[in-house]
C-alpha cells in the first residue's frame, strides 16, 4: 500500500487557492437502523469521544450499543428529518453558501465548502478535491463554540492524519473556538431578542435555560476546558440581555452511560423549575449554530414534555443560530480574522453582495 496518497496532475500557470472549510460533527445518511448503525459506529469508536480501553469498549459498543441503539436513535431522526436530509447537513450547507457570498462581498475570491466530521461528506474527501482544485491554503472551521477534546481535537486529528498522508501539504491553519467572540455573542443576544418580541418578554418568575451538550466529568478533571468555556458563553449572553443570576440557568444535557457528567443535567433543571413554581421557561442552545437532533428532539420536544409533566406551563426553544444574518456576518468575521496574510483579496465585488440577498431569501423561504 502506498505511503502516499496519490497526487492530482499539476498544471503549470493554475493559480494558488484559499478555502475555508466549515466541519460540523456529523449524521446518519438516512433516519433508518442501518444507516444509524454505520454512523454510530465511526462516531463512538473515536478514542477522543469515548475514552474507555479500548477492549472493554469494544465489547460494549459491538455486543450491546449498536445492537439496540440504533433503532430508537433512527426514530428519534425520522421525527426531525427535513425533506432535504437531517437539519444539521442541511444548515451546514446553507451555512457555506451563505459565508462563500459575505467572504465574496468583502473582496474575498475563496473556496467554501463543508464537512463532517463522522458520516459525509468526509473531511478527507473535501480535502482531497480542495487539493485537486488547486487549493494551497486550507482554514479548517470546526463549528464547536466551545473547544472540547471530543469535538474540536478530532477534526484537528483527522485533518493531520490527511496531511501526514499527502505528500505535497498545503498550507493549513485551524480555528480553536469562539465561545467568547463578540460577533457570536451578539447573534445569540438578537436571537433571544427576537423570540421576546414574538411571544412576550420573561416575567418576574420566568426563566431562560442555556443548555449545552454535556461530557463527562472526568473530561474538567483532566483539564479539558469545555465547561469553563461554556460557563463564559453563558455569563456573558445573560450580561448582554440584561439578565440577574436568578432568571438564567446554564446546564448540560445528553449525559450517556452511568458515570458522572458535567452537571447540573438539563431534563432533571427543567422538571426542578416547575416544581419550584416556575410557569415558563425558554431554552437556548449555544453550542449548536446549527439545529440538530439534540436540540430538536431532545430540547425542543423531550425538554417540552419534562418542564410541562413537572406542572410548568410554557415553554419554548429558541431555534439555533443556523442561517442568521447576524451568525453569519461573525463567522466571516472569524474567517476573516484567521485568514490575514494569506492572499484572498480581490476588489470588492457589488453582484457578490446581490448574490448573497438572493440566496438568504431564497433560503429564508425554505426554511
Amino acid at each position: 500500500m502506498p505511503r502516499f496518497l496519490t497526487e492530482p496532475p499539476h498544471r503549470h500557470g493554475t493559480p494558488a487557492a484559499t478555502a475555508v472549510v466549515l466541519v460540523n460533527l456529523g449524521t446518519p445518511d438516512a433516519p433508518t437502523a442501518p444507516a444509524l448503525r454505520r454512523y454510530l459506529k465511526q462516531f463512538l469508536s473515536d478514542p477522543r469521544v469515548v475514552e474507555i480501553p479500548r477492549a472493554v469498549w469494544w465489547l460494549i459498543l459491538n455486543g450491546i450499543i449498536l445492537n439496540v441503539r440504533p433503532k430508537k436513535s433512527a426514530a428519534k431522526y425520522a421525527s426531525v428529518w427535513m425533506t432535504e436530509g437531517s437539519p444539521l447537513r442541511v444548515h451546514t450547507e446553507r451555512q457555506a453558501t451563505l459565508l462563500k457570498g459575505f467572504l465574496g462581498q468583502r473582496g474575498h475570491r475563496l473556496k467554501v465548502e463543508w464537512a463532517m466530521r463522522y458520516g459525509s461528506p468526509s473531511l478527507p474527501d473535501v480535502l482531497d478535491r480542495l487539493k485537486a482544485e488547486g487549493a494551497t491554503r486550507i482554514l479548517i472551521v470546526p463549528m464547536y463554540p466551545q473547544y472540547a477534546a471530543s469535538t474540536t481535537a478530532t477534526v484537528v486529528d483527522e485533518a493531520c492524519r490527511w496531511l501526514t498522508a499527502t505528500r505535497n501539504q498545503p498550507e493549513m491553519r485551524f480555528i480553536r473556538n469562539f465561545h467568547d467572540h463578540p460577533g457570536y455573542i451578539a447573534a445569540l443576544e438578537q436571537s433571544v431578542r427576537r423570540h421576546w418580541q414574538a411571544v412576550g418578554p420573561l416575567g418576574a418568575g420566568d426563566r431562560l435555560v442555556i443548555s449545552f451538550h454535556g461530557l463527562p466529568k472526568r473530561s474538567l478533571d483532566l483539564g479539558d476546558p469545555y465547561f469553563c468555556e461554556c460557563q463564559k458563553t453563558g455569563r456573558l449572553l445573560a450580561e448582554r440581555l440584561g439578565l440577574t443570576g436568578e432568571q438564567y440557568r446554564v446546564c448540560f444535557q445528553s449525559r450517556f452511560g452511568k458515570a458522572e457528567w458535567l452537571q447540573p443535567y438539563t431534563a432533571p433543571t427543567l422538571a426542578a423549575l416547575a416544581r419550584e413554581g416556575v410557569g415558563r421557561v425558554d431554552t437556548i442552545c449555544p453550542g449548536f449554530v446549527a439545529d440538530c437532533l439534540e436540540t430538536l428532539e431532545e430540547i425542543a420536544m423531550e425538554g417540552k414534555q419534562d418542564f410541562l409533566a413537572a406542572g410548568g406551563r410554557e415553554y419554548h426553544y429558541i431555534p439555533a443560530l443556523n442561517e442568521d444574518d447576524a451568525w453569519l456576518h461573525a463567522l466571516a468575521d472569524l474567517a476573516e480574522n484567521h485568514l490575514a496574510g494569506w492572499p484572498t483579496r480581490t476588489p470588492p465585488d457589488p453582484a457578490a453582495g446581490e448574490a448573497t440577498a438572493r440566496r438568504a431569501a431564497a433560503l429564508g423561504a425554505r426554511t
